[in-house]
């Protein structure tokens, strides 16, 4: 089973990065340039594009183009892990899920690195829209090793992974977190129902299970406007 096409692109693009061809801080050729070089149309390779902007690989300077992102200082958050569904029922409200896209596919380098994967594993990705009380909270793209939910039923995985796992005798371990502020894309802003450009909270976040195997490596996009993090230390 071969990846859809804007993952081979992404995976082409991060071993550029990783070869030196392009450094950190260098502007990359324009998309126009690239789909041309790729064979692919612009949305195809937007899509990739983005994809490497929401892990962190790239970044947009609005009215420049895109660059190989600079690293930023970070703080390691070191708060217990608890899902999105138990969130939002903690503060009384409904949670609930709308999937987008739900594949088992090859997973690209970036998925078998933060997932720990062999050659020739798969995984589960799926693109959800996350509600509270029917209102847009985040989007998020969850990749899940194949192997831990291939028994699963896809409600099981869909609406609550961490509660699926749990009743199924698997322990939630901890969390690696990263979170920075971005600006919605056209495809992300029509999902939260917001304008183009709102604020948006960006966290990375890989996840593993008490005896160390990471289960979840998630790509959440959160409204500014409706929700925040916070960390007690």
């Amino acid at each position: 089973m071969s990846s859809p096409i804007y993952i081979q692109i992404h995976n082409k693009i991060k071993e550029t990065i990783a070869a030196g061809k392009w450094q950190v801080g260098d502007r990359i050729p324009a998309e126009r340039e690239l789909s041309v070089q790729f064979g692919v149309s612009r949305m195809t390779l937007r899509q990739a594009i983005q994809t490497l902007v929401d892990e962190g690989i790239l970044e947009r300077h609005v009215g420049s183009g895109t660059f190989v992102a600079r690293q930023k200082v970070q703080e390691k958050m070191s708060s217990g892990v608890t899902s999105f569904t138990e969130i939002i029922e903690s503060q009384g409200k409904k949670a609930s899920s709308k999937t987008i896209s739900y594949l088992i596919t090859t997973p690209s380098i970036s998925e078998r690195e933060k997932l720990q994967l062999t050659e020739g594993e798969k995984v589960l990705r799926m693109e959800r829209i996350r509600y509270a009380d029917e209102t847009p909270i985040c989007f998020e793209v969850a990749t899940l090793p194949y192997y831990l939910i291939q028994d699963y039923q896809r409600s099981q995985t869909s609406t609550s992974l961490y509660r699926t796992l749990e009743e199924n005798g698997l322990s939630i371990g901890h969390a690696e977190q990263t979170i920075s502020a971005t600006s919605a894309p056209e495809r992300i802003a029509d999902f939260l129902a917001v304008k183009r450009g709102a604020a948006i909270l960006r966290l990375r976040q890989t996840t593993s299970l008490s005896d160390g195997r990471p289960f979840e490596y998630v790509r959440t996009q959160y409204v500014g406007e409706r929700f925040e993090f916070f960390l007690a230390k």
